[in-house]
């Protein structure tokens, strides 16, 4: 399994957006961030404002901001929102196949087979995690160092006319 690397922009975006504690921040100021491509980040953040996690504003002093607070954005919302809610294990009953195709009936009929409710189990085991880990938790472990930096790369920290490096 792999998520699209859109998931970790927005993600790390999002903790970006926490950190700026309500101040619209660019999507230029986003991805320079972390040196990503405006482009490719604002398409995923429009995605995160179709689903109401970020708002955006136009202007000068315009951008992204969080809906709502970041204790009640999680991980699950952000993949979710990047179109990654379709599940990821598609069982294609070849149990029903080869030897196994004049009982296909009865196959069917007994349910989802073990490898299917095995996978079922493990998808929802790591989609309640995500739910469980929210931006804030995210936000909640960055050193003053660390948020300066973040701040200072949007545009909105003091210094901000320095190298933030």
């Amino acid at each position: 399994m792999e998520l699209p690397k859109g998931v970790e922009w927005a993600a790390h975006a999002l903790v970006v957006l926490e950190v700026a504690a309500g101040r619209a921040v660019s999507s230029v100021g986003l991805a320079r961030t972390f040196d990503l491509s405006p482009t490719y980040l604002n398409k995923h953040l429009q995605k995160l404002a179709a689903a109401g996690i970020v708002t955006s504003t136009a202007g000068a002093t315009g951008g992204f901001r969080l809906t709502r607070p970041a204790a009640d954005v999680s991980l699950g919302d952000v993949v979710a929102a990047l179109g990654s809610a379709t599940p990821l294990f598609q069982c294609s009953e070849i149990r029903c196949q080869g030897a196994f195709a004049e009982q296909k009936q009865q196959i069917l009929a007994s349910g989802l087979c073990s490898i299917n409710q095995a996978m079922l189990r493990a998808e929802d085991a790591w989609r309640s995690s995500l739910a469980g880990t929210s931006i804030a938790d995210l936000a909640y472990g960055l050193d003053d160092n660390t948020r300066t930096r973040m701040l200072r790369a949007t545009g909105l920290g003091p210094d901000t006319d320095k190298d933030p490096s």
